[in-house]
């Protein structure tokens, strides 16, 4: 896990300070006559030496005075990206995702935003703990890179998104396929039920839905609900054919002739003593 965030923090410096290389460069044109020390470009770069000197403190307060010097320029709005980026990499969420939603309500057509609404989402990413926990951070981490999609599908970050969706989609399902299990443990078939549709209707790409499709036949078999239970198998069958899960469903499916509903143990009775 400490592999792969030090790979992402990497990668989010690598792309953020091409990306503001080459809007820097683009502006140089417009300022040609202007004394080098006063500047935004010269500000900027100077705030950029004590980031990439890990002095955060002397950055921050750099890319404060550029804001205060030149409110107006390019380099003010990617001074607050970087900002954030600082409490990001200070795992100083909450105060990174304030600034970054800041900047997306002020400049809603800034060319660098597709990087402004990646770095917000994986705030968001970085504090998915665990898969058992019903916490909100994986659907706002999901929501916000389909966002990214959507709404940048060119973007050099789109591709990345399109990974993290997937691993959140399944981290999402383990946390239904969990929930369903100890209320399957404790019969409360209901409950466990609605966990395991949820898989099967919303995450059906994951690695779960066997499995979820096996829990059906499982709890309609344990219901008496055979034909139900029977549907679930040839769905298990149909999609996942070599399955373990579907040569577990099999074996239920199997003891189905010999096995007769709740139903039929309750009528059958009655309908001898009205003979």
């Amino acid at each position: 896990m400490k592999l792969l965030y030090n790979i992402t923090f990497l990668f989010l410096i690598i792309c953020f300070i091409t990306s503001c290389s080459q809007s820097i460069d683009n502006n140089n044109n417009n300022n040609v006559n202007q004394n080098n020390n006063e500047n935004p470009e010269f500000y900027y770069s100077e705030a950029m030496i004590e980031f990439e000197n890990e002095n955060y403190d002397l950055a921050l307060e750099k890319f404060k005075d550029l804001q205060i010097k030149f409110p107006l320029s390019s380099e003010a709005v990617q001074s607050q990206i970087m900002s954030a980026f600082i409490d990001y990499v200070r795992m100083n969420y909450i105060e990174a995702i304030f600034k970054l939603d800041r900047v997306i309500q002020r400049y809603p057509s800034y060319k660098n935003n597709d990087y402004t609404y990646y770095l917000k989402a994986m705030c968001y990413y970085e504090q998915i703990e665990n898969e058992q926990l019903d916490g909100e951070n994986n659907i706002l981490a999901l929501e916000g890179f389909q966002q990214i999609v959507n709404r940048f599908p060119k973007s050099e970050y789109a591709r990345d998104s399109e990974q993290k969706i997937i691993s959140i989609n399944a981290n999402i399902a383990a946390k239904h396929m969990n929930i369903g299990f100890f209320y399957l443990k404790r019969k409360k078939y209901l409950a466990a039920l609605n966990r395991y549709k949820k898989v099967i209707n919303e995450h059906s790409q994951s690695k779960f839905t066997p499995e979820a499709l096996h829990r059906l036949v499982e709890i309609y078999y344990t219901l008496g609900m055979l034909e139900d239970a029977k549907k679930a198998a040839s769905t298990l069958g149909y999609n996942y054919p070599n399955s373990k899960w579907y040569k577990y469903s099999f074996n239920i499916i199997g003891e189905t002739k010999d096995k007769k509903s709740l139903l039929q143990k309750i009528f059958k009775p009655l309908s001898k003593k009205n003979e």
